[in-house]
């Protein structure tokens, strides 16, 4: 009889940690403690924890150092403990003693009050008999009860706030504990531990992303400001906020790990996890390698995003700041946002995990864009982020039409009141029925699914490009306008330009349906030209022709 501990890691808290800020080196130094707090400082952990006993064996498995089934077993090797995968905001490890467990957490809760003060650690163990219990059984227990459980029971913290003599932190509101250093333009600010943690590790943060990106990023950088992105002088300078997550990836992990003894169980969980953590990051490099070589040099010598806004002090207006796995977060410019999230999607969907090498249950994912001006509180636009993708996912589900990709957006050119689905009532709702389209699928157009990206933007690129609408602004607000009132009131202004200028004004085309949206607007109570109107300043295509032919001829052969 074999009696282990198993422990699982997990923190909460996390979104108003790393987005709380409308600084994006806050930012950027939250996400990175965020990801050493349950990974690299996991593995240090278990180090310090075998340092206290010189008779204490560990193994801290590390993805880029091990292979999944390199030895030494806990079952097998008189370990103390053995990290069995760390992954997806999740750590689980194997003790052989709940007291050695209870160390461990106690090694690891101090490392992250004293260097990574805000984040909030939970920790579940379970003591579970090797060779008679499933260790698949007993993780998935501790995930669905225990530490849902106590995520909820937590009482949340209560800093005080400070005493009649006491500065406060700009950004937390919390006791400032010092001033900022200078960086660049900006004078130095009051900030507290919390900030000053993240700030401190910002450095290590940048270099690490610009190792990994290196051979996408040719001699560009990632930005620290978001003034950064491409901002156009004199313009409005907008920014966009996108959240991506994996669809049906728990069930993935779920139906990966069943039905397998132990060991095999931890071999699966590594490998798996560590092939999910690779796709993310190899489809965000595919996306910076997208957008570098749209970058051309003008005739004045000045880089330019397909020759639509400059490129300054080679800072890439793009940066991710939760990258690996499936669940990833970036920021870049407004006009951009729309763009990267799809060409995002489109690559993730290429890349090959460990169990669908055969090109069977593919992955796919939802995201969500916020495109917000750039100094807006960017709690606030992540967090609509996160409900767009929500409905995207929402929107697969409800098609019911098997698994599939699909984005949905939200352009504030002003604020923002209310949740999405409110501001979707209150602006997009009228007698005809819903103005906008969204969410849209990635799926090539069929007959009988014309709310596609592929439709959308050749909408938006009809309307950009062709000499019928190009340039002629005040006849597309009028359209916009009309396409309120509902298919009778568009008729009419179609047939009233018509007799005015003895020609067609020639709606774009959607496949299948289109010659009912392009005679009347709308169909089945949805307006099929309302967003790509709205976007007309808010997309950029970033693909050559052939490269999205061919991205559809290998989807089409797929």
């Amino acid at each position: 009889m074999k009696k282990f501990t198993v422990t699982v890691l997990d923190t909460t808290g996390i979104q108003p940690y790393i987005f709380g800020s409308n600084r994006l080196r806050e930012n950027i130094g939250a996400s990175y403690l965020v990801s050493q707090a349950t990974d690299d400082w996991a593995r240090e952990a278990l180090h310090t924890f075998a340092r206290q006993d010189i008779n204490r064996k560990v193994y801290a498995f590390d993805p880029k150092k091990h292979q999944p089934d390199a030895k030494p077993y806990i079952e097998d090797d008189g370990l103390a403990a053995e990290l069995v995968y760390a992954g997806g905001g999740n750590t689980v490890l194997l003790f052989s003693d709940k007291q050695y467990a209870v160390q461990f957490t106690k090694i690891l809760s101090k490392r992250i009050l004293e260097d990574a003060p805000g984040i909030n650690l939970v920790a579940v163990h379970q003591e579970f008999d090797w060779d008679s219990q499933s260790l698949y059984d007993v993780v998935q227990n501790l995930m669905k009860n225990d530490l849902d459980a106590k995520k909820r029971s937590r009482i949340p913290s209560a800093p005080l706030l400070g005493l009649g003599v006491t500065a406060t932190c700009r950004s937390t509101q919390l006791v400032a504990v010092k001033m900022s250093e200078k960086f660049e333009d900006d004078e130095p600010y009051l900030i507290s531990t919390e900030i000053d943690a993240k700030l401190k590790v910002v450095s290590k943060a940048n270099n690490k992303l610009q190792k990994m990106f290196a051979s996408a990023l040719d001699s560009y950088k990632f930005p620290l400001r978001t003034d950064k992105m491409g901002r156009s002088e004199g313009d409005s300078s907008y920014v966009a906020v996108v959240h991506a997550d994996g669809n049906g990836m728990g069930k993935r992990f779920q139906n990966f790990g069943k039905d397998k003894c132990n060991r095999d169980y931890i071999i699966a969980m590594r490998q798996l996890s560590h092939s999910v953590n690779q796709a993310g990051i190899n489809a965000l490099k595919e996306v910076v390698e997208i957008l570098v070589k749209s970058i051309k040099v003008d005739a004045d010598g000045k880089r330019k995003v397909k020759g639509k806004f400059e490129i300054k002090d080679n800072y890439l207006p793009f940066r991710p700041l939760v990258y690996g796995g499936d669940d990833i977060t970036f920021v870049c410019d407004g006009r951009l946002g729309l763009e990267l999230a799809a060409i995002f999607l489109q690559e993730f969907e290429k890349k090959l995990v460990v169990g669908n090498e055969n090109g069977k249950n593919p992955l796919t994912a939802c995201a969500g864009i916020c495109v917000v001006k750039t100094h807006y509180p960017f709690a606030r636009a992540y967090q609509l982020s996160e409900d767009l993708c929500r409905k995207a996912k929402k929107f697969v589900k409800d098609e019911d039409k098997g698994d599939f990709s699909a984005l949905d957006w939200h352009l504030a050119a002003s604020g923002l009141s209310g949740s999405i689905s409110e501001i979707r009532d209150r602006e997009f709702q009228v007698p005809a029925g819903s103005l906008s389209m969204r969410p849209v699928s990635l799926k090539k157009e069929i007959d009988s699914d014309w709310r596609t990206w592929e439709g959308f933007t050749k909408v938006v690129k009809h309307f950009n490009e062709d000499e019928e609408w190009n340039g002629r602004h005040n006849k597309v607000i009028a359209l916009r306008d009309v396409l309120r009132q509902g298919i009778d009131a568009t008729q009419k202004f179609l047939k009233n330009y018509r007799i005015k200028h003895e020609q067609l004004p020639l709606f774009p085309e959607f496949s299948g349906q289109s010659k009912d949206l392009a005679e009347k607007g709308w169909l089945n109570g949805v307006c099929g030209y309302f967003d790509a109107i709205e976007a007309m300043e808010f997309y950029i295509s970033l693909k050559e022709e052939s490269d999205a032919n061919l991205s559809t001829e290998n989807k089409t052969a797929e």
